[in-house]
C-alpha cells in the first residue's frame, strides 16, 4: 500500500481528529545577534506559521495566537556585542544592536509571509516590561512552592580580564560521553547537553584566550533532578499520544538515566586504587567497549567524585542525566531577578526566562488589541486549548525536560501532575524538528560551514516555493540537506533544481488548472462559473484528500501533506485534461458546464488546503472566484460551492482574467533569459 496514505483503512467523517478550541502557537526564538539564517526560516518558522494558518481555518482566526519574538538576552549576545565594539568600533548600546538585528528578523519573518500575531522581544519596549513582570511572578512561584535552591557554584573568571565569563565567553570540549562537539560552553554544548561548568573540557576565555580558573559564585538553581519521577511520567504519556514526535520523547529519556561517569579502559589501574575514596557507585563492565561505567545514585556524588578522579590524573567522561537548572547570573544585560531572600541583586539566565517569554508574548499581543492581560489564561491555563511550541531538536533538553517540570512546579498543593487540572498550567506539544542540514553538512553561524542567510534565498526563489520546499524535506522524521542550485557550487547544470519542485506543482499544474477554468468560463459562459451539482466520484476524491490532509496536520506530517496536495491537484489535471478534450471535440456547452463545475469544486478544495502553505496565491483565487474569506472556513469543508457560498445560484460572475496571469508565482530569475 502506497506509505502516503498511512496503510491504515480509509478515513471517515467519523473519526476525525480533535482540535483544541483555542490554541497558542510559538516559534523558537532566535537571538538577537545576527540575522536569520535559512534553518531559523525552514526549520522552525515556515512549519509554525503553516500549522497557525491551518488553525486559524479549521477553529476561527479569533482562537489562535502565533507569537515569538527576538532572544535579547544572553551571552551570545553580550559576546558578539562586545566584539562588535572591540573589532569594528561600533558606537551604539547593546540595546541598539539588539533592536537593530530584531527589525531585521522581523523584515525577513515579513517577507516569508510568517504570520505572527507578534514578533516581539524580550528586552525592547513593552514586550519587555510586560515579561520583566511575568519573570518575576514565575520564579516567584517556584520559590514559594519549594522548588528553588540558592547553590554555591564555581564560575569560570578570567585573571588577565579580571571579569567572570559567562556562556559563550569561555569556549572547550563538551564532556558529556559521545558527544563530538568543539563547542562546548560554560555549562552546554552547541548539541544542547547540560554539564556542571567545572566539567567542561580544555575550557579558553574568548576575551583573552587564556584558561580561566574557577571562583564560586551564588545563583539560583531549579531542583531539576527532583522531578526525575514526575519527568518520567511525563514522558510515559507523551509516548501514547500520536501526535508527539519520537525524536521528542526518545531525547527526553536519554536525560532521565541516573548520574554516570564513563573512563577508558586505560585507567582501570588508577581506578581500582582509588575507587573506595569515591563516593557509593556501582560499575559495570562492558567488555566489548573501551570504557567501564560508574553509577551513582545521587547528582552530588556524582560531582565529588569527578573531583577524586581529576585529582588523580583519570581522565573521564559524564554521562547525560538531569542537573539543576541554573536559573540567575550576575550579568548586568539581561532581565531582572527577584530578589528572594536578601541576596544581592542578579539578572535571570537566559534559558528559563526564554522558556516563559511567549506567556509574556501571549499577555503583551493580547494587551495590543485591547484585551485584558489575564486573558491569557484562557489559551495556556484552560484544558480547551493547547500551545504548539515549534523548535529544533538541538533544544528539546531546555523545553521537553526544564520546562516542563518548571510547568509543572507553577502548581498548587505540592504533589506535581502531568494532567494539570483545568486552571493550572498545562504542558504544550512540543514539534521538534530535526536538523536541516546545508548542502549535506550541518550548517551553524558559529559553526565551519556557513549557512546562507534566510533573505539571501528570496534572491533566487519565491516564498512560497521555498515554503512548499522546506514542508516537503520530512524533517520529522530525520536530518535533510537543503540544496538549492544557485548556491552549490557541485550541482549538475543539465539537472533541475531540487528546491523548485514542491513550487512548480503550483506555478505550472495548478496555474494551468484554475487559468483553463476560467478562460473557458469568459470564452463559452461570457465569464459567469456555472454551479450545480458535482460528481460523486469528484466528491469522493475530495473528500478523501481533506481527510487525509487533516490527519497528516493533526499529527505534524507536514511532507505528507504535500503529497496529498500534489496526488490531488494532479488527479485534478488529469481529470480536466480528458473532460475537457471531449467537450470540445464535441462542441458541447452542456459537458463543459459539468467540467467546468467539477473542476472549480477540486479548486475551491486544493486551494483551501493549500491556504496555510501558500497563503498568497490562493488569496488572489479567492479574489478572482469572487468569494469572501468564508472560503477558507472548515465548517464548510465538503460543501459544494452551490451548498453554501453560492446558494441558490445556478451561476456566479467571476473577476475576470488577462491572458498569461499567474496565480502562483516562479522566481524571475527562473525564466529563462
Amino acid at each position: 500500500m502506497d506509505n502516503r496514505s498511512s496503510g491504515k483503512k480509509a478515513l471517515s467523517r467519523d473519526d476525525r481528529p480533535v482540535f483544541p478550541k483555542r490554541a497558542v502557537i510559538t516559534g523558537g526564538m532566535p537571538y538577537g545577534n545576527k540575522e536569520l539564517h535559512f534553518g531559523h526560516v525552514g526549520g522552525v518558522f515556515v512549519f509554525a506559521d503553516v500549522y497557525a494558518r491551518f488553525l486559524r481555518d479549521r477553529i476561527g482566526a479569533e482562537n489562535v495566537i502565533f507569537v515569538s519574538g527576538t532572544d535579547c538576552y544572553g551571552s551570545p549576545i553580550a559576546e558578539s556585542y562586545r566584539k562588535l565594539v572591540k573589532d569594528k568600533g561600533y558606537k551604539g548600546s547593546i540595546e541598539d544592536f539588539v533592536r537593530s538585528n530584531h527589525e531585521s528578523q522581523k523584515k525577513t519573518l515579513d517577507d516569508y509571509g510568517i504570520s505572527l500575531n507578534l514578533f516581539g522581544a524580550s528586552g525592547l519596549g513593552r514586550t519587555a516590561e510586560v515579561h520583566n513582570e511575568v519573570s518575576d511572578k514565575f520564579i516567584r512561584k517556584l520559590y514559594e512552592n519549594g522548588h528553588l535552591r540558592m547553590i554555591s557554584t564555581p564560575q569560570f573568571y578570567d585573571e588577565k580580564a579580571g571579569t567572570f565569563l559567562n556562556g559563550r565567553q569561555v569556549v572547550g570540549k563538551c564532556p558529556v560521553q559521545g558527544c563530538q562537539s568543539e563547542k562546548g560552553y560554560a555549562d552546554e554544548c552547541d548539541l544542547g547537553h547540560q554539564y556542571m561548568p567545572q566539567d567542561l573540557i580544555d575550557p579558553r576565555s574568548t576575551v583573552t584566550g587564556e584558561k580561566p580558573i574557577m571562583k564560586d559564585v551564588m545563583n539560583w538553581y531549579f531542583k531539576l533532578p527532583e522531578h526525575l519521577d514526575i519527568l518520567r511520567e511525563y514522558t510515559e504519556n507523551i509516548k501514547k499520544k500520536d501526535n508527539v514526535r519520537q525524536v521528542v520523547y526518545k531525547t527526553i529519556g536519554e536525560f532521565l538515566e541516573p548520574p554516570v561517569i564513563y573512563i577508558m579502559n586505560d585507567y582501570r589501574e588508577k581506578y581500582d586504587e582509588i575507587k573506595d575514596k569515591l563516593a557509593k557507585h556501582e560499575l559495570m563492565e562492558e567488555p566489548k567497549k573501551s570504557s567501564f561505567t560508574i553509577v551513582f545514585s545521587a547528582l552530588e556524588d556524582r560531582e565529588a567524585s569527578c573531583g577524586i578522579l581529576s585529582e588523580a590524573g583519570i581522565r573521564f567522561r559524564t554521562g547525560k542525566t538531569l542537573v539543576p537548572f541554573r536559573l540567575t547570573g550576575n550579568i548586568e544585560w539581561g532581565v531582572p531577578a527577584p530578589v528572594l531572600e536578601n541576596e544581592d541583586p542578579l539578572t535571570v539566565w537566559v534559558w528559563p526566562e526564554s522558556l516563559w517569554a511567549p506567556i509574556s508574548f501571549t499577555q503583551a499581543y493580547l494587551e495590543s488589541i485591547g484585551k485584558k492581560r489575564e486573558e491569557w489564561k484562557d489559551f495556556w491555563c484552560s484544558k480547551d486549548a493547547q500551545v504548539y511550541q515549534f523548535i529544533g531538536q538541538d533544544n528539546i533538553y531546555f523545553y521537553g525536560i526544564a520546562e516542563m517540570a518548571m510547568f509543572m512546579a507553577q502548581q498548587e498543593g505540592g504533589k506535581l501532575s502531568c494532567e494539570p487540572k483545568d486552571g493550572e498550567l498545562q504542558l504544550p506539544i512540543l514539534v521538534a524538528n530535526h536538523h536541516i542540514l546545508f548542502l549535506d553538512k550541518k550548517a551553524s553561524s558559529s559553526g565551519a560551514v556557513k549557512p546562507p542567510m534566510a533573505a539571501e534565498l528570496l534572491n533566487y526563489y519565491t516564498a512560497e516555493q521555498l515554503r512548499m520546499h522546506f514542508l516537503s524535506l520530512g524533517l520529522g522524521m530525520r536530518s535533510v540537506s537543503f540544496q538549492p542550485k544557485p548556491l552549490n557550487p557541485a550541482a549538475n547544470p543539465d539537472e533541475g533544481d531540487p528546491v523548485t519542485k514542491e513550487g512548480f506543482l503550483l506555478s505550472n499544474v495548478f496555474n494551468r488548472i484554475i487559468r483553463t477554468c476560467f478562460y473557458d468560463t469568459q470564452k463559452y459562459f461570457d465569464g459567469k462559473m456555472p454551479v450545480g451539482a458535482v460528481d460523486e466520484e469528484i466528491l469522493a476524491d475530495s473528500e478523501k484528500a481533506v481527510l487525509e490532509y487533516e490527519r497528516f496536520m493533526y499529527k505534524f506530517e507536514f511532507h505528507q501533506v504535500t503529497y496529498v496536495l500534489d496526488s490531488y491537484i494532479r488527479k485534478a489535471s488529469k481529470y480536466m485534461a480528458k473532460a475537457k478534450a471531449e467537450a470540445d471535440k464535441a462542441d458541447d456547452n452542456e459537458l463543459r458546464r459539468k467540467w467546468l463545475t467539477n473542476v472549480f469544486h477540486m479548486i475551491k478544495t486544493a486551494a483551501v488546503l493549500l491556504h496555510p502553505i501558500a497563503p498568497d496565491g490562493t488569496e488572489m483565487v479567492r479574489e478572482y472566484l469572487e468569494l469572501d474569506e468564508k472560503l477558507w472556513n472548515w465548517d464548510n469543508i465538503f460543501d459544494t460551492l452551490s451548498d453554501t457560498l453560492l446558494k441558490g445560484e445556478t451561476e456566479h460572475k467571476l473577476k475576470f482574467l488577462e491572458p498569461r496571469v499567474d496565480f502562483f508565482k516562479r522566481h524571475e530569475s527562473q525564466f529563462e533569459k
